[in-house]
Formats: C-alpha cells, sequence, structure tokens
C-alpha cells in the first residue's frame, strides 16, 4: 500500500479534538502577532500619552514602537507565513512540535526583555537578534532541497533583515549612528516581501474567487515593479538627500498602480478575503505617493510612512493572516462578520492616522489614541476570532 502524500489524508466524518497549537508554523506565529498587534498598540499609546518607556530605557518611546512593530509584530507575521508556505512550495516539512515551539519562545523572549528593570543592553540586543538566524536556520534545508531555486532568494532576503536589526541594535549599544538606516532598511525589505507575495498571490486569488476575473500577467511590468523599487531601497538607504529619490518614490508608486489596474475587478468587492488584500496594495500605492510628496515638503513625512506602515503592511497582513489561518485549518475560506468589522476597523485607523491630523479638526494626539484604539479594536476582533482556530486540529483532520 502506497503512502498517502502529505496534506491528502481522507477527511474524518468527525473533527478531531484536542490541541494543535505547534502543528505548523503559522499557528503560534500568527497567535503572537495577533496577541503583540493588540497588547504592543495598547502599550503603545500609554507610552505616548504618558511620555514613559520600557524600564530597560533600552530604547526610546518612539524607537520601541518603530522597532517592535518591525522586528516583532511584523516578523512573527512573516516567520508564519514563511515557515507554512516553504512547507507547502517544497513538500518538506518546516519545524513543528517543540523546535517550533522554542523558535516561537525565542520571539517572545525578545519582546518581553526589555520590560525587565536594569536589564543590560546588551542582552536586549542579543535576545532580539537571535531570532531572524534562528528562522533561517529553520528554513535552510526545505528551501535549499527543493529543486525551485527562486524560493531560495527568502533566506538572502530574511538575511538583510538580520542586517537591519544589527544596524539598530549598533546604535542601541551605542557603538554606531545606524539605527534610522536599519529601521528604513527593515521597512523596505518587508515591502519588498509585500510586493512579491503580492504578486503570487492576489491574481490567483481573484481569479479563482471572482467569475469572469482575468487578472493580466506581464512580465515586462513585473521587472519594471522590481527594478524602480531596488533603486528607491538603495537610494534611501544609500543617498537618504539625494534629489533623485522623489521621482523614485512617485516611479514605485506608478508600477504599483499599473498592477492594481491590471489585476481589478469590481467582483472583488463582494469578498472581503479578497478587497481586503486590494486595499493592502491601494495604501503600498498611496504611501508612495505621498512619500513622493513628503520628499517635496508637501506631505508629513512621518504621515507617508504610516501609509506604508500601518497602511500597506498592516492591512495586507491582516487579511493574509485571515486567509491562511482559514485555509490551512481545512475552513471554507470567508471571514465571519466580526473580521470583515476588523478589515473596516484597520482602513478607518490608517485613514485617521494618515489624513486626520493634516486637517487641524483634531489634536495630533487624539488621532493618535483614536487610530491606536481602532487599530487594537481590530485586533481585539482577531485574536478573539482566530486563537481558537490555531490552537484547535484541522477540522478535516489533515496534517498542519
Amino acid at each position: 500500500m502506497g503512502l498517502i502524500p502529505l496534506g491528502e489524508r481522507p477527511a474524518p466524518s468527525t473533527p478531531p479534538s484536542g490541541w494543535a497549537p505547534f502543528a505548523l508554523g503559522f499557528r503560534p506565529f500568527f497567535a503572537l502577532a495577533g496577541l503583540s498587534g493588540l497588547i504592543l498598540m495598547v502599550l503603545w499609546i500609554g507610552f505616548w500619552h504618558a511620555g514613559k518607556v520600557p524600564p530597560s530605557a533600552y530604547y526610546t518611546t518612539i524607537d520601541w514602537h518603530s522597532h517592535e512593530m518591525l522586528f516583532g509584530f511584523t516578523l512573527a507575521i512573516i516567520a508564519g507565513f514563511l515557515l507554512t508556505a516553504v512547507r507547502n512550495w517544497t513538500g518538506i516539512d518546516t519545524p513543528t512540535g517543540k523546535p517550533l515551539a522554542l523558535l516561537a519562545l525565542l520571539w517572545l523572549l525578545a519582546r518581553l526583555v526589555p520590560f525587565v528593570p536594569s536589564i543590560p543592553s546588551w542582552l536586549v540586543a542579543l535576545t532580539d537578534l537571535l531570532f531572524i538566524p534562528a528562522l533561517i536556520y529553520a528554513l535552510y534545508t526545505p528551501l535549499t532541497k527543493a529543486e525551485n531555486r527562486i524560493n531560495r532568494l527568502f533566506l538572502p532576503l530574511l538575511a538583510a533583515m538580520a542586517l537591519a536589526n544589527l544596524l539598530y541594535h549598533l546604535q542601541g549599544l551605542g557603538v554606531t549612528s545606524t539605527g534610522p538606516r536599519g529601521l528604513t532598511l527593515m521597512l523596505n525589505l518587508v515591502l519588498l516581501l509585500l510586493i512579491f507575495v503580492g504578486g503570487r498571490v492576489l491574481p490567483f486569488f481573484t481569479e479563482k474567487a471572482v467569475n469572469g476575473a482575468t487578472p493580466r500577467f506581464n512580465k515586462q511590468r513585473e521587472q519594471f515593479v522590481y527594478a524602480v523599487f531596488i533603486l528607491w531601497t538603495l537610494g534611501e538607504l544609500l543617498l537618504p538627500q539625494s534629489g533623485l529619490l522623489f521621482p523614485l518614490a512617485f516611479g514605485v508608486a506608478a508600477t504599483q498602480a499599473w498592477r492594481l489596474a491590471d489585476w481589478y475587478h469590481p467582483g472583488i468587492w463582494r469578498r472581503p478575503i479578497l478587497w481586503v488584500l486590494f486595499s493592502g496594495l491601494f495604501w503600498l500605492t498611496l504611501g508612495y505617493f505621498l512619500k513622493g510628496l513628503s520628499l517635496l515638503n508637501l506631505f508629513p513625512a512621518n504621515l507617508a510612512i504610516h501609509a506604508l506602515t500601518a497602511g500597506a503592511i498592516g492591512v495586507f497582513t491582516l487579511g493574509m493572516m485571515a486567509r491562511v489561518a482559514l485555509g490551512h485549518t481545512g475552513r471554507e475560506i470567508e471571514p465571519n462578520k466580526f473580521i470583515t468589522i476588523a478589515f473596516i476597523l484597520i482602513n478607518l485607523a490608517v485613514i485617521i492616522r494618515v489624513f486626520l491630523p493634516v486637517t487641524g479638526l483634531l489634536g495630533y494626539e487624539t488621532c493618535i489614541g483614536l487610530s491606536g484604539s481602532l487599530w487594537a479594536l481590530c485586533y481585539l476582533l482577531f485574536v478573539l476570532t482566530y486563537l481558537p482556530i490555531l490552537a484547535r486540529p484541522r477540522i478535516d483532520g489533515r496534517p498542519g
């Protein structure tokens, strides 16, 4: 009798019982991302209004928020996605069980250590710096043994993220002044990953879910997308004061708008799990347009950055977590009404954070509090809905 291929065992007549929080990478890391999306934002609002920082004083208030949302919250989503997707792409197992639990624990320790009073700065940095190399180690064998070499690009991408984190912590340790460049590099690497994943999944999802949708693939367009974005990334990292940056920012916006035009179909608005992903890519497009305006001193730079962080990254990753968690637990890929409300709330949070401050209708601190509260409410809905899904076995009895 031949072995039943991975993920193709027949579904049981009754859903399995018990717990499976470490059955596949998306489970612990999406749970941690959901909890951190809630907790980090609540703490940030408190820190901002009280002017306080974590007890270790390793971070300033704004630095802690910037670092944790990129290297904590966002990196948890990336880890969960890659540990799941790489297994699917290669057919080779990624860590599960105890190794996966240890990897998740390492991520969690890096979030908690800054709150230990009087802890040495080097220990805060070391704990945080260990996670990305550990993730690379977890993915190295499946990616290098598989035949598809394109997927191996994730290894140097993660290595570059580790470099970005090192640049940040070298400033925290008083060695260099490279902290802002580390954050800038990490932001662009995350957005590059978003562009890559969006290009892989969004046309496919749209064609499968919307009758009559025929997203257009254009090889020359995709080459132009990546060429312009890489030039932008290098320019912002190496020549941050260059006059060439604003046309590159507008170029990134234009190439992303081109993509959206080629993929868009009105039918997406009947599928929340689709329109939230399109919304994320819309924020990416708008964010780089606003970034270009900010370089011409026509729009506040910090608000343009939030169009890319809270908007592009926040909205797109929420949609991806919602979809992946449903699909990989054997459920119908259709969010319930609470998650649909969460999709709306997170977009409202970004609108308030990016545009309301320039109107003068509300004070800046009020805008931050209102936007952060809507974000936190969004992730409260996510946590309440998805923690039971992420902790329980697949309803069809298949692995993962």
